[in-house]
């Protein structure tokens, strides 16, 4: 005779971290690092720039000028950047949760 068992209940279903719960949590944004002369230019050595998707690097870069102003215009067009690491160009795609390094030319190689 087979003996009863317990009825099962459904596994609990963890709640949502901060980061997936909010859209400008580390899934939901860029980190941008400026170095430099492109820190001096922007003001700030870091800034976290919220994406809802991926983009090519030329749209993040206007939406920084567009904030920071002209001044950082003319040295992002002088700069190489880093995505993640990896030389970029400006028709990459960045996306949320990448880390974008902006290197201006620098004096004395």
């Amino acid at each position: 005779m087979p003996r009863p068992t317990a009825p099962s209940s459904p596994a609990p279903v963890p709640a949502p971290t901060p980061a997936a719960a909010d859209p400008t949590g580390p899934e939901g944004t860029v980190l941008v690092r400026f170095f430099a002369g492109a820190a001096a230019a922007a003001g700030r050595e870091e800034q976290a720039l919220p994406l809802t998707g991926p983009v090519p690097l030329a749209a993040l870069l206007d939406r920084l000028i567009g904030q920071h102003g002209p001044d950082l215009g003319r040295v992002l067009g002088a700069s190489t950047f880093l995505l993640d690491t990896v030389a970029a160009r400006r028709d990459d795609v960045v996306g949320p949760g990448s880390t974008l390094d902006v290197l201006p030319p620098f004096a004395g190689g």
